[in-house]
């Protein structure tokens, strides 16, 4: 069973590099995406989401939580509910 994760950064560029660094580790799915955030009219005001497919273990919360932090992100552990 796999789970999926969001991280989300206020610009590309940091979205970007965190996407580059999870492929580097060896995750496959990962994929960076414009978010439009609850509340956020303006297109110029979305964030980048970079959504990653994980195997079910807590210990990736853990990483991408530090991870997110380290780039002035956040960490969403279930983006789909």
């Amino acid at each position: 069973m796999e789970t999926e994760h969001l991280l989300v950064f206020p610009d590309r560029d940091a979205a970007q590099l965190v996407a580059a660094q999870l492929g580097a580790a060896g995750l496959s799915d990962v994929r960076v995406v414009r978010e439009a955030l609850a509340g956020e009219d303006d297109s110029e005001a979305h964030e980048w989401g970079v959504y990653v497919r994980t195997p079910d273990d807590p210990g990736y919360a853990v990483e991408f939580l530090a991870l997110a932090e380290r780039h002035d992100g956040w960490y969403d552990p279930h983006p789909r509910g």
